[in-house]
């Protein structure tokens, strides 16, 4: 299947130029700089969109949409959430920061983290509306604040399932994962909470990240019901199982995953999971996670030079680990279309790396290409996600540029960062 379809919703070629929302990639290379970050608005209200239409066909009662900070939160994608009236997952203080610099009110703050800190704590109890417990510690340090607010209490279960991700680095729900409680320390929690008078109002899990199949879904969820029964949660009670649902990152993997499929089979099965148990339906929680922003970003490189191996074809990019760890973190796999000549003919087989001093400084290996030379423009899809908010400062590196596209509109969300940047925490 085409490249193009891993691209933003409005990516289109134009005179032999590939383009996102009718913008010249090659002219906002050179008025931002590369690399360089863009994120398509259309692409992000169609996903958002798509969420919100699946529940409302498949689900009766209340339900909502969670939008994962962790996968990339700045103050203009905080302001957008709630163009959709999204609720905001942060974990710890600095992405409740975020958020609430973008506008996103308390009631829609929902705080995870699996060793919150006692400043993540307090500033969850004070800026958010929920917290999802992961842990015993975490009660502790709750029951002893001075002021605990409105904040409800999600208790995050370890269901003992995960689901097929490419890497075990993204599995989160299996017996021996680091999130989450066993049933014996989600009782021992319930315990505590009925002595110190903590009110329990919402079960969540989570079982993986960036996978299609969702029928693993179906056992998690009977557990997670089984233990809101225990707890006997009733009348205005939450029920989230996570997220975590894929994009496709290379033609390969095309086409892209079925968010519709996605939301029925969990509407289904919490339906008939409630009705076996005699629980009255639960406000839903869908945690799409990476799937409503990562085909929205595109990362651009330039080319600097291109080396000939006796089996291999490298070009080296400006881009590379410190801005898309991905690949060298778990072998992500990525595709790529040059921005001048997207469709031209692939006569090479191309590995694009980038300038960083480490041998795992790849981005993709062995890509059908057309043949690329210096100062070239390089298109990498799905970028929008687990990119930018897991890049560093490696070898000095500064955090690139990020501009919001619409139709007649490019905005710089994003400014790159500086020398003044690197040197301004240093005494």
């Amino acid at each position: 299947m085409s490249r193009l379809q891993l691209f933003p919703t409005s990516a289109t070629i134009q005179e032999n130029q590939l383009t996102i929302a009718g913008h010249d990639l090659s002219a906002l290379a050179k008025k931002y700089g590369t690399p360089l970050y863009l994120y398509d608005r259309a692409t992000m209200d169609f996903a958002a969109h798509d969420y919100q239409a699946a529940l409302k066909k498949y689900y009766p009662a209340r339900a909502s949409i969670t939008y994962a900070g962790k996968a990339f939160l700045c103050k203009a994608i905080a302001q957008w959430t709630q163009s959709h009236g999204l609720w905001v997952d942060c974990t710890g203080e600095g992405e409740i920061a975020i958020a609430k610099a973008g506008g996103v009110p308390r009631e829609r703050i929902l705080v995870h983290g699996v060793n919150k800190s006692t400043a993540d704590l307090n500033s969850a109890l004070e800026n958010a509306s929920v917290i999802v417990v992961d842990n015993l510690a975490e009660l502790e340090r709750i029951s002893q604040a001075e002021s605990r607010g409105a904040v409800s209490l999600w208790l995050r279960i370890l269901p003992g399932v995960a689901v097929d991700t490419h890497h075990a680095h993204t599995q989160t729900g299996q017996h021996d994962s680091k999130f989450g409680m066993t049933r014996e320390e989600t009782r021992e929690a319930l315990a505590f909470c009925k002595a110190r008078g903590l009110s329990i109002s919402g079960i969540h899990f989570h079982q993986g990240s960036n996978f299609r199949d969702p029928a693993p879904l179906k056992q998690a969820i009977e557990v997670g019901l089984d233990m809101a029964n225990e707890i006997g949660l009733a009348g205005e009670w939450h029920f989230s199982p996570g997220g975590g649902w894929g994009v496709a990152y290379h033609e390969d993997e095309l086409p892209q995953p079925d968010t519709n499929e996605y939301a029925r089979v969990i509407a289904k099965h919490v339906i008939s999971g409630c009705k076996t148990r005699g629980l009255p339906l639960p406000h839903l929680h869908l945690e799409p996670g990476r799937s409503l922003v990562a085909r929205a970003g595109v990362a651009i490189y330039k080319v600097g030079a291109i080396k000939q191996r006796k089996n291999k074809t490298w070009a080296l990019t400006d881009g590379g680990m410190t801005d898309n760890p991905r690949h060298a973190m778990y072998g992500a796999k990525y595709s790529a279309l040059a921005v001048s000549n997207p469709m031209g003919e692939k006569t090479a087989r191309v590995s694009i790396a980038g300038p960083y001093c480490e041998s795992g400084d790849v981005i993709i290996e062995d890509l059908p290409m057309p043949k690329l030379k210096q100062d070239d423009l390089i298109a990498i899809p799905a970028s929008g996600a687990y990119h930018l908010s897991m890049s560093s400062n490696y070898n000095g590196a500064r955090k690139p540029a990020v501009v919001w596209l619409e139709e007649g509109s490019a905005r710089l969300i994003i400014r790159r960062e500086t020398l003044e940047d690197l040197l301004r925490r240093d005494l």
